[in-house]
């Protein structure tokens, strides 16, 4: 499992949502987004709009499979930039 803690600091609205559920759903890991005590599939836009604003908060990605080390690297990156 790769874990990865990490304060966003890219601007999510609508368009940067769906962005993310496409690069997480280009991997083949569970991969989840916790924030404060709401765990959610990365892969579902319902979930990660459920989560509210995700502008400056801290947030920890979780993923596991055999390329999560590359879903957590590539969500890190879009999150942080």
């Amino acid at each position: 499992m790769k874990q990865e803690n990490l304060k966003i600091t890219a601007s999510i609205e609508a368009r940067e949502v769906a962005i993310i559920v496409q690069i997480a759903s280009k991997y083949t890991s569970n991969i989840k987004i916790v924030l404060d005590n709401k765990i959610v599939n990365a892969k579902s836009i319902m979930g990660l709009i459920a989560l509210g604003g995700l502008d400056g908060k801290d947030i920890t990605i979780l993923a596991d499979g055999v390329d999560a080390e590359e879903a957590v690297k590539e969500l890190s990156e879009f999150l942080t930039k």
